[in-house]
């Protein structure tokens, strides 16, 4: 038998149905691998999805708990304690009010430290100072000095701008090799919505405050002397001159004012108020007694003109001192 006799014989169409089958076989496969796709992947971009944001809100949140650290960590040395006396008198008489002031202030260009009105001006505000005032009395600073953290002294400061419609101020402060390297704090560039997570540096209780926290010793030596120069002197050569940083959430902006629950007392005034990112949205300026949701702020928008005008005022100043000594 010849060996194309042994050939088993081919039916056309039953490889023609063979291969039909194959093919559809193979057709709903990648069919069905496509569904399984189509119908499982969503599932898993939606949960890598889910992680991911999961992630990102972890990573805020642990952002948001080491800002206050961080904040106070790196701009500490450019805010200061402020103190402060003013009276209050008619000419050629003994002042008819004399007092002291303590507040808190921070460094936002080279020579100029902001603060509130009613700390660069005590009179601001003031009832008891109105009255007087209205009668024809005159206010006047008898002293107003900044105290930086890591100074052994203090720093004369002087009002240069003053808001007519809020309780912020610019002043010069006074320079030398020390303050010329302090750091300006940066200032928020776009408004924070309510809810936010807040952080207020300052001196709530000012020398009082200071001396409560400081070691044993100190206390005991101090502990009586509240608000008063001296003690803020000897703090300073010890090295104690040390804000404080209390934490809140930011529950409206109405206008230009800021309503945060960060606690706050008198000393307080002035301070800056960070967002979580770590910059300025405002100026503590007072509290609600009886209300802790009611610590209230000035939005930095408010203080911006007055810092150019500050600025402009500098450069008015420096080219008459210029003139003054090509002059001579």
């Amino acid at each position: 038998m010849s060996e194309q006799e042994l050939r088993p014989e081919v039916d056309p169409a039953a490889e023609s149905w063979t291969w039909l089958i194959e093919a559809t076989v193979g057709v709903l496969l990648l069919i069905g691998t496509g569904v399984a796709v189509q119908y499982y992947a969503p599932k898993n971009n939606d949960l890598r999805d889910q992680v991911h944001q999961l992630n990102q809100q972890v990573e805020m949140l642990k952002q948001e708990q080491a800002m206050p650290v961080m904040v106070l960590n790196r701009y500490r040395n450019s805010i200061s304690y402020v103190f402060g006396i003013y009276r209050i008198g008619f000419p050629k008489q003994p002042p008819r009010l004399r007092a002291r002031v303590s507040g808190t202030g921070f460094v936002v260009a080279d020579g100029l430290l902001v603060t509130n009105r009613h700390v660069a001006q005590p009179w601001y505000g003031d009832p008891e100072a109105d009255a007087l005032i209205h009668r024809g009395a005159q206010p006047s600073l008898e002293k107003l000095v900044a105290f930086f953290p890591g100074s052994p002294t203090a720093f004369e400061i002087t009002p240069t701008v003053v808001s007519a419609h809020s309780d912020l101020a610019v002043l010069h402060l006074e320079f030398t090799p020390w303050t010329r390297g302090l750091a300006p704090l940066p200032l928020a560039k776009q408004p924070t919505p309510p809810g936010e997570l807040v952080t207020v540096i300052g001196y709530p209780m000012g020398v009082a405050g200071m001396v409560a926290k400081s070691p044993t010793e100190v206390y005991e030596r101090l502990a009586y002397r509240h608000d008063d120069i001296n003690a803020a002197s000897e703090l300073a050569a010890l090295s104690l001159i040390r804000p404080s940083a209390t934490v809140g959430h930011l529950g409206d902006v109405v206008g230009d004012k800021l309503i945060y629950d960060a606690p706050t007392a008198h000393g307080g005034s002035g301070g800056p108020v960070f967002n979580s990112a770590g910059q300025v949205i405002g100026i503590n300026s007072a509290y609600i007694d009886g209300f802790s949701g009611g610590t209230l702020g000035i939005s930095v928008e408010a203080l911006r003109p007055l810092i150019e005008a500050a600025q402009k005022k500098a450069i008015v100043s420096n080219l008459q001192v210029a003139e003054a000594r090509a002059g001579k």
